[in-house]
């Protein structure tokens, strides 16, 4: 088969070469961002799909419910587009529930212990909705909105911005926050997260991504490699609550500091389910953009690479997919048919005086810059 007639040349990226096909090649020619109905929610509410191509073909979609990325199509190693998050293509997917695919998740992303914390001598009381703690910011956090969308113009590749106003008591938060989200679909072959916020009153913030990755695009990550740039982790209770210890991963298997593959010690956390869900110290994290992790999966060739701005990175494994949610493309999502990399403050840090803050005060501007960037080996 002549090479011409399979694929032409898109991009020299980070680590490899990727290679467009006519799909990709076609799609680059739409590059910019298209806006389309989603739908409506339960109480008529209008919901809107924004598509973003970038110049080498590479395309992501992501609706204002939730500000959530619904699809991410990167070439694999013979430079096939392919859909390499789970989401569903409907909104009735998403507002049936659904275990935060691809959402902007907060006030607070994680757990807060028992649902209570007291900030300037005054204790609140948040929804309980995972065991005994609160989680993801409660029952209707910002996942569950429909944000004020607005296509934007980034020197970086197609962006698309989004707001929300939380009021103050929302959840039981003190304060009124001002969110916004900005995803730009680089030409470098990265999904760009910036966030930005500011509060009326002292209020915990703690902003997340939740995106689940399948690189093949179905089927388990146990062999995908994994490399973390953490030293250290939050060990936590049964409930999944940090003890306030921050331990070395050194001779545990949460020892990711060299690539190996992912279920290559998974069997030895032990837990009902199995699997990592652990938040990591990043080394030298909290300052600046800082490399956090890797994974590579050997079947497709296909390579992400984050990096961000936050303390800590909690890597999840899909341990509560239990085969009871239908997504994209008609696959039914199995434990372990995913890994999530959330940037985040540690879990509770509200609660423990020895973990970075992640208090807002007025007059601050809260700030997280989180990239996620392809390639191909």
């Amino acid at each position: 088969m002549k090479p011409t007639a399979m694929y032409a040349v898109a991009a020299a990226l980070t680590l490899g070469v990727m290679f467009m096909t006519t799909e990709s090649a076609e799609a680059a020619a739409k590059q910019g961002v298209v806006k389309s109905s989603f739908g409506k929610t339960t109480d008529g509410v209008e919901v809107d799909l924004y598509t973003l191509t970038n110049k080498h073909g590479l395309v992501a979609k992501i609706t204002n419910y939730g500000a959530i990325l619904t699809e991410l199509h990167v070439p694999d190693r013979t430079g096939k587009l392919g859909n390499v998050v789970l989401g569903f293509d409907n909104l009735e997917g998403y507002l049936k529930g659904h275990p935060y695919f691809g959402s902007t998740v907060g006030r607070v992303a994680n757990r807060i212990a028992k649902g209570k914390f007291t900030l300037d001598g005054k204790e609140y009381t948040l929804a309980v909705n995972n065991g005994p703690n609160s989680l993801h910011g409660g029952l209707k956090g910002f996942d569950k909105q429909v944000w004020k969308a607005a296509i934007t113009k980034s020197a970086d590749g197609p962006s698309v911005s989004f707001k929300y106003h939380s009021p103050d008591g929302e959840e039981g938060y003190p304060g009124a926050v001002d969110t916004t989200v900005e995803y730009t679909l680089t030409n470098k072959n990265s999904i760009k997260i910036e966030y930005t916020a500011k509060a009326t009153k002292d209020t915990p913030i703690n902003l997340t991504n939740h995106t689940y990755f399948n690189l093949s695009g179905s089927g388990d990550v146990l062999r995908y490699e994994m490399q973390l740039n953490a030293d250290q982790y939050t060990p936590v209770d049964d409930t999944l609550i940090p003890t306030g210890e921050i331990a070395p991963v050194k001779g545990t298997p949460l020892d990711f500091t060299f690539a190996h593959p992912i279920g290559e010690h998974i069997k030895e956390l032990g837990g009902d389910p199995n699997g990592y869900d652990h938040n990591f110290v990043i080394n030298g994290g909290g300052k600046a953009l800082t490399f956090t992790a890797r994974a590579y999966d050997p079947n497709s060739g296909r390579t992400v690479e984050m990096s961000t701005t936050e303390p800590g990175v909690q890597f999840y494994t899909g341990n509560f997919l239990d085969g009871t949610i239908t997504g994209f493309g008609g696959f039914t999502y199995l434990i372990h048919d995913a890994f999530c990399l959330e940037a985040q403050h540690y879990p509770d840090s509200i609660n423990h005086k020895n973990f970075p803050t992640s208090v807002l005060k007025p007059g601050q501007t809260y700030h997280q810059h989180t990239e996620y960037t392809f390639s191909v080996k």
